[in-house]
């Protein structure tokens, strides 16, 4: 009997990284493209398909796909649809889960890419046997996945769960949604990197990266440190709330900036605890994901169709 393979396919703005993954998290193929030379998105699904059909030439003898997982940006787990996602160039709303099926004849399930690497925790990571935790990207941008009871929080029409976009300041920084203060503008590499620039009083033409702010941090510049220090203040702030909707066992911290360490962990915890509510504190841990960065993103799609699969 052949054993069942999943495509976990994960776009984003600049690339779109795909694999075959097993059941058990194996990946048997991983490729990558650039989402940009695709204008059009029925020539990326055509182009990532004949991928996977020309892998399974020579896998078919034993294996056979059995369904295909997709992270996005503003990926809707409900109509499969890439909705208006501000860092593509495919404008309005896409029925990319939809495009996949009909080319590949086999199942495919979307949802927005903290979502999914969300899944590939709870299937794949740290939160194998865990039914309540919250998943927390910092990258560019700040992601968020939502699990209760064991499964995603997607809320009426597929956008729940948008800690990046919870408002802390209301005066505060310009964010990429088109309102002020979000999260997201304060913890994620280009937050840290704005906070950085203030605390040297630098023109907002001087552009660093997180890189470089943690390496200066290493060598105890005072800045750079004070800028972690703070990231990880507001951060703990956020998280303490968000335990008070839905209780969970942890916070699984992805992505460059919780590479970091003790920088950024030991100021968010501080804040954490120090914020939480009396009938949560010591109870909740903060934890670093144990997915592989460079392959979180195909187990995080792979997951999702594995899941779905495992639910029928």
């Amino acid at each position: 009997m052949k054993q069942k393979l999943v495509a976990g396919i994960d776009i984003g703005g600049t690339n779109t990284t795909f694999g075959l993954v097993d059941a058990k998290g194996k990946i048997l193929l991983k490729k990558s493209i650039a989402t940009e030379k695709f204008p059009l998105p029925e020539e990326l699904v055509v182009a990532v398909c004949k991928q996977i059909d020309k892998a399974f030439a020579t896998l078919s003898k034993k294996y056979v796909l059995a369904g295909v997982g997709i992270g996005a940006p503003n990926g809707n787990y409900f109509n499969g649809c890439i909705v208006f996602a501000p860092n593509l160039k495919w404008k309005g709303i896409v029925p990319i889960a939809k495009m996949f099926e009909k080319t590949l004849k086999v199942k495919a399930v979307l949802t927005n890419d903290a979502n999914a690497a969300a899944i590939g925790e709870m299937m794949f990571g740290g939160a194998k046997g865990m039914k309540d935790f919250i998943f927390v990207t910092l990258g560019t941008g700040l992601g968020s996945g939502i699990v209760v009871d064991g499964e995603m929080v997607y809320g009426h029409d597929g956008f729940a769960g948008e800690l990046g976009h919870v408002i802390m300041f209301p005066e505060g920084r310009r964010c990429g949604c088109g309102r002020v203060g979000c999260l997201e503008t304060y913890c994620s590499a280009t937050g840290i990197a704005t906070t950085y620039s203030l605390n040297k009083k630098e023109a907002k033409s001087v552009k660093h990266d997180s890189k470089f702010i943690y390496k200066k941090a290493l060598k105890g510049d005072k800045n750079a440190i004070e800028a972690f220090n703070y990231t990880g203040d507001v951060l703990g702030l956020a998280l303490a709330n968000s335990v008070a909707y839905t209780s969970p066992q942890a916070i699984f911290l992805f992505g460059g900036l919780a590479l970091a360490g003790n920088l950024i962990f030991k100021p968010t915890i501080e804040s954490f605890e120090r914020n939480l509510l009396n009938i949560y504190k010591n109870k909740i841990k903060i934890l670093p994901s144990q997915l592989k960065e460079n392959d979180a993103a195909i187990l995080g799609a792979a997951s999702l169709i594995w899941k779905e699969l495992k639910n029928k």
